[in-house]
């Protein structure tokens, strides 16, 4: 039998929700365990293994210098390093404070700003992990569909680029034969420049696409920022819109007026 993956999923700034969504493989963990060794997973084991890693998974965005040095650490005990949701591949929702300073962020939520790590003498601007270290697998999604997790998984195994992909949510709506909310309803819908794999759910029960997966690979956001107008979103909103999830990416970041 070949000798199985040994893997870590680690987490930096972010809520989590991209590791539940690793433990929503309760039907295929018996598989996936055929072929992975899960050295390192603080939320899913008591017992947890140094490296080195073939293959790791860090969930969450960089913000503080201690997270800044456990990342570099973990890039030189890893083979292939994972930026594994959202927050990792694009900033996500914590890069928004990135358009406010650290003191009146903080203040919004704790009582004593003091208490917390990335006080204002050691704060530093919400990044995703590309900033600081080379990623070799961008996994987006906010979280993730546990379909790409195996794809990640399955792919590693054999020693190929996973199939993650970069073509936009109006694709998948197109499979599962949604009306476009965008055309036809005249609301802001972010699926034209958001890249597919979460099978165009919001759509699907009649919700706009938010952007939780990050630009597509071609992503005309200017065209799409300039409709949201035409159909009667105010410049704010817009601003907002591509600031939410992707905005300090290159290819959001005029819309999000981060200039």
């Amino acid at each position: 039998m070949t000798e199985r993956l040994k893997i870590a999923v680690v987490k930096m700034t972010g809520c989590a929700g991209c590791q539940m969504e690793f433990l929503r493989l309760e039907e295929e963990m018996p598989f996936v365990l055929e072929i992975v060794d899960i050295r390192y997973f603080v939320m899913a084991k008591r017992e947890n293994l140094e490296g080195p890693y073939d293959l790791t998974f860090v969930e969450g965005s960089v913000s503080t210098p201690r997270e800044l040095e456990e990342l570099k650490e973990l890039r030189s005990r890893s083979k292939t390093l994972v930026a594994f949701g959202d927050c990792a591949c694009h900033g996500c929702v914590p890069s928004i404070l990135n358009w406010m300073p650290p003191d009146v962020a903080a203040n919004m939520v704790y009582p004593n700003f003091e208490a917390i790590h990335s006080k204002k003498e050691s704060y530093r601007k919400i990044c995703p992990l590309d900033e600081f270290v080379t990623v070799d697998i961008y996994q987006r999604g906010c979280p993730p569909h546990k379909n790409t997790i195996l794809e990640v998984l399955r792919s590693a195994t054999l020693g190929i680029a996973p199939f993650l992909r970069r073509h936009p949510v109006c694709v998948e709506c197109k499979l599962r034969e949604n009306v476009c909310i965008l055309t036809f309803e005249k609301r802001p819908c972010m699926g034209p420049v958001t890249a597919a794999g979460c099978g165009a759910i919001c759509p699907t029960v009649n919700r706009e696409c938010e952007g939780c997966y990050g630009p597509m690979s071609d992503a005309n956001a200017q065209s799409l920022a300039q409709k949201f107008s035409e159909i009667g979103l105010p410049k704010d909103h817009v601003t907002r819109k591509f600031r939410k999830y992707a905005g300090i990416t290159s290819a959001f970041a005029k819309e999000a007026d981060n200039r």
